[in-house]
């Protein structure tokens, strides 16, 4: 074993092992998307999506499209986005969806827009 130093730092190296080496480890089992299902054993509906989240910011319209049941796009127009920035307005969003982010909504890409945004994009 040796010591090699490098501008505030230290390092030691191995020279008779790859200390870079990975353990034979199996790959893992896909655990969403196979079959269409989801760990839950269901694939998720858009339509359930948009009403957990409409139920949750009172108000507010959402259009959420995802054709495989674990990725989906929305677009969620809310006044209680007004003078938030982007990431506190998706946490809004993720809030009202729950533990269901991460599980059996494995992604979910979203744009958040106040009304009056919503407004001068149309």
């Amino acid at each position: 074993m040796s010591f090699l130093c490098q501008k505030n730092s230290i390092t030691m190296a191995y020279s008779h092992f790859n200390v870079f080496a990975r353990p034979m480890v199996p790959p893992r089992a896909p655990t969403h998307g196979f079959a269409g299902t989801t760990p839950y054993g269901t694939p998720m509906d858009p339509n359930r999506i948009q009403a957990m989240i409409e139920a949750g910011l009172p108000g507010a319209r959402a259009e959420v499209e995802g054709a495989d049941g674990v990725h989906f796009e929305a677009t969620v127009v809310a006044s209680q986005f007004a003078g938030k920035l982007p990431l506190a307005r998706h946490r809004l969003v993720y809030a009202t969806l729950g533990e269901l982010m991460g599980g059996a909504i494995h992604a979910l890409a979203l744009k958040t827009l106040t009304p009056e945004e919503a407004g001068n994009r149309e």
